[in-house]
């Protein structure tokens, strides 16, 4: 019952930007904390970014700190990720991801999160 569908990706030129958004459903969303990763051909999921339920609180990847932003908007059950001054290396499909739990000991691991959406491709060119 719980959906999450992630939109915004694209192709994009080194340098440019790009906002993602997961709108998600089947869950009281203000509740939850939400989180976003992404996974590369060949590689590992990565994490990319976390926010607390309230919004108050944010944690990143170092890799993208100072370059993409997580916001969320409850009332719209809404998390989005601005994602500027792309890299090739940020190249990857971009999951969104919702707890089964209220409480995150480790917002950074993906087992922390028991829902995640079908992915978004972002492909940045050089």
């Amino acid at each position: 019952q719980v959906q999450l569908v992630e939109s915004g990706g694209g192709l994009v030129q080194a340098g440019g930007s790009l906002r993602l958004s997961c709108a998600a459903s089947g869950l009281t969303f203000s509740n939850y904390a939400m989180g976003w990763f992404r996974q590369a051909p060949g590689q590992e999921r990565e994490f990319v970014a976390h926010i607390s339920w309230s919004g108050g609180a944010t944690v990143y990847a170092n890799s993208v700190k100072g370059r993409f932003t997580i916001s969320r908007d409850n009332a719209k059950n809404r998390v989005y990720l601005q994602m500027i001054s792309l890299e090739p290396e940020d190249t990857a499909v971009y999951y969104c991801a919702a707890p089964t739990n209220k409480v995150i000991r480790s917002p950074i691991d993906p087992g922390s999160y028991g829902y995640w959406g079908q992915g978004t491709q972002v492909t940045v060119s050089s």
